[in-house]
C-alpha cells in the first residue's frame, strides 16, 4: 500500500483496543478517511477492493462492527434500508461533532453543525436527567432531521 512510517491515527487506537492493526482495518480507515460522505459497506467495498483485491464483503462488514464497538466508528440508519458508517473523528483528532438532515424524498444527507453549541448545552442537561431517572449510562446520541430539501420541494 506504500504507507511508508506514517503513523496513522488509528493504529493505537486498534492496539489498546487489544486488536492488531491488519491491512483490511487499516484500508477501511483510509477509506472512510478519504472522504466526507456517509458510505455504506457496499461503497467501502468498492472503494477498497482495487488496492487490496483479498477482501470480502464479510470481512468489511465485520470489520465495521469491530470499529462501531470501539467507538472509532459510527454506523447511521438514515431510513433507506442500508447502514452508513463515518468516522467519530478526523485524522487530527478533531471530533467533527454534527448531526444530519435527512430528505425523505431523495434520500441526500445534510451534515449541519449550526446551533451545536445550544445543542451541546441542552442535550447533556437531558442525558444527566435521564442517565440519574434511570440509572443508565449514556456513551453517545444521534440526531437525525427528516424531511424534504430544498432541491425536492421545488420540484
Amino acid at each position: 500500500m506504500g504507507r511508508g512510517r506514517r503513523d496513522l491515527w488509528w493504529q493505537g487506537r486498534l492496539r489498546g483496543c487489544g486488536y492488531r492493526v491488519t491491512a483490511g482495518r487499516e484500508i477501511i480507515l483510509d477509506a472512510l478517511t478519504k472522504t466526507d460522505k456517509h458510505l455504506s459497506a457496499e461503497d467501502i467495498y468498492l472503494a477498497v477492493r482495487k488496492a487490496c483485491p483479498g477482501i470480502g464483503l464479510a470481512t468489511i462488514y465485520r470489520t465495521l462492527e469491530i470499529l462501531v464497538e470501539m467507538g472509532l466508528v459510527f454506523k447511521f440508519d438514515f431510513g433507506d434500508g442500508r447502514a452508513r458508517y463515518e468516522l467519530v473523528e478526523g485524522p487530527n483528532k478533531e471530533v467533527a461533532h454534527h448531526h444530519h438532515l435527512v430528505c425523505t424524498n431523495c434520500k441526500r444527507v445534510i451534515d449541519y453543525t449550526d446551533f451545536i453549541e445550544d445543542e451541546i448545552e441542552l442535550l447533556a442537561k437531558t442525558e444527566k436527567g435521564l442517565s440519574k431517572k434511570y440509572n443508565f449510562d449514556i456513551k453517545n446520541h444521534v440526531i437525525q432531521f427528516y424531511g424534504i430539501c430544498g432541491n425536492c420541494s421545488t420540484k
